[in-house]
């Protein structure tokens, strides 16, 4: 672990661009590539395994071409959200779901449970809050690795920060327990039905061929990031100038703080110990609905805006302040809400300019006849870029597999080493990439600017990729 990142001049900060200008630069940039690259498709059928259409080995061919231009660039956001024409939602529910989340946040801490609570446990902690780290990675990892828990996460930002930051750590600290800790999870994706299954049925394989491989990636990457985050945290709590984020630390305390401090009465009262449990039975709430009830994010909103109700009522806030700390709570998340939209925005732009299946199709063409070492690690780098232009890891499933999997079978290496290249450069972008609403709202929510976290996380993707090419080498040799 001898890389590190380094804290940098407030002033560099202030001169990069917001979340906001970074997306919607890269929605023109994709529109320009849409008058550059190709416009092609690839037949499609009905694929009842994976539940959906699938692309068709062999039968590209280029069509008329549909560039983007300026009037697209301009209804981006707002297809971003909902489809102009047909009205399918696109990321709507997530954004909802996001100021339904703020709104339920902003009843419970207009209680002062919360702050109250983390106080408190602080207190019993006492000097082992840093065994929080791996403790919820793990959790986090699990549930990645288990249903591809990533949207959901966003919940947990506005917990966990606050928690943090009373432990003597910062909001990367935070961030990066939740954002890394389900992404290695969905990186070492196990039993995944958005990223593994529907890969290996893809694929034509069962999605337990190649287990082993993928737990090794599971663990052993687990355990990498766990060292990372658990190393930057102690760093920080000993000397708070190292943090990537000192320049803010005043007005972040003061953003997730009461009185900017964290100080003051750390005894529970009875009323806000029950609003506790309420708050606590609301995560369980999500995660079950989630992993076994099928939920989504209309019914994740309708849980949290039906336990600020409750809240709401045990804490006799009054009908007036309830519905106006509501209102303000969502108004804190509109940003986040906005920011999702506009990342949804430049897949919307490249799916309609037609260019993914060009890319595709390249990219097949790229690998094929090469030894089994070089197809696979060259497998992995087209998949991490195929990642940034689809940053689902069931779309990118969908559109890849079929295509790329069959290429195993000339080169001598298995299908299922073709699907754990695909999830784990699917995984390892999702750290990164500017289009996937589950990093930009993450940050957002974290008051963490992009360049931060590429300065912060940098260093743990150079050694994840080492890691995960050496695991795929293996396969391939074995």
């Amino acid at each position: 672990m001898a890389l590190s990142p380094t804290p940098q001049p407030d002033s560099l900060a202030s001169r990069f661009p917001t979340a906001y200008t970074i997306l919607f630069a890269l929605i023109i940039v994709v529109a320009a590539l849409t008058w550059i690259i190709p416009a092609g498709k690839f037949d499609r059928v009905q694929n009842d395994a994976v539940g959906r259409e699938v692309a068709v080995a062999g039968t590209y061919k280029t069509v008329e071409a549909n560039p983007q231009g300026f009037i697209d660039v301009l209804l981006a956001p707002t297809a971003g959200f909902y489809d102009p024409d047909s009205y399918a939602a696109n990321a709507i529910d997530v954004s909802l779901f996001v100021l339904f989340l703020g709104g339920f946040l902003g009843v419970v801490n207009a209680t002062g449970s919360i702050d109250t609570g983390i106080k408190a446990a602080m207190r019993k902690l006492n000097g082992r809050e840093v065994w929080m780290i791996p403790i919820l990675m793990s959790l986090f990892a699990l549930g990645g690795t288990t249903y591809g828990m990533a949207e959901e996460t966003l919940a947990f930002y506005p917990l966990l920060i606050p928690a943090m930051l009373v432990a003597g750590f910062d909001t990367m600290t935070a961030v990066a327990v939740i954002l890394i800790g389900a992404g290695i999870g969905t990186l070492g994706s196990t039993i995944n039905p958005f990223a593994t299954v529907i890969a290996s049925n893809a694929a034509g394989v069962a999605f337990t061929e190649g287990m082993v491989l993928r737990v090794v990636l599971l663990l052993g990457g687990l355990a990498i990031c766990i060292a990372y985050v658990t190393r930057y945290a102690l760093r920080v709590k000993a000397d708070p100038a190292r943090s990537v984020v000192a320049a803010q630390a005043s007005r972040d305390r003061q953003a997730f703080l009461s009185g900017g401090n964290g100080t003051g009465n750390d005894r529970l009262s009875g009323t806000q110990s029950v609003i506790l449990v309420l708050f606590a039975a609301t995560f369980v709430g999500l995660i079950w609905g989630v992993s076994s009830q099928g939920w989504w994010m209309a019914q994740m909103g309708a849980l949290f805006l039906g336990m600020a109700i409750l809240i709401g009522l045990v804490g006799r806030l009054g009908e007036k302040r309830l519905t106006s700390t509501f209102v303000d709570g969502a108004r804190d998340l509109l940003g986040v809400a906005l920011i999702i939209g506009l990342a949804r925005g430049i897949v919307v732009i490249m799916q309609n300019g037609l260019i993914a299946d060009t890319i595709l199709n390249a990219a097949a063409q790229a690998v094929s006849g090469l030894p089994e070492l070089a197809f696979i690690n060259l497998m992995f780098w087209i998949e991490v870029a195929m990642s940034f232009l689809v940053p689902s890891s069931s779309g990118l499933a969908v559109l890849s597999m079929p295509i790329m999997a069959p290429l195993a079978d000339f080169a001598g290496v298995t299908r299922d080493l073709v699907v754990t290249a695909y999830q784990s450069a699917s995984g390892l972008v999702n750290l990164i990439t500017p289009t996937s609403a589950v990093v930009i709202g993450a940050l957002a929510i974290g008051r963490i600017s992009y360049d931060r976290w590429i300065v912060f996380v940098w260093p743990l993707l150079l050694i994840l990729t080492i890691f995960i090419s050496v695991v795929l080498s293996i396969g391939a040799i074995l």
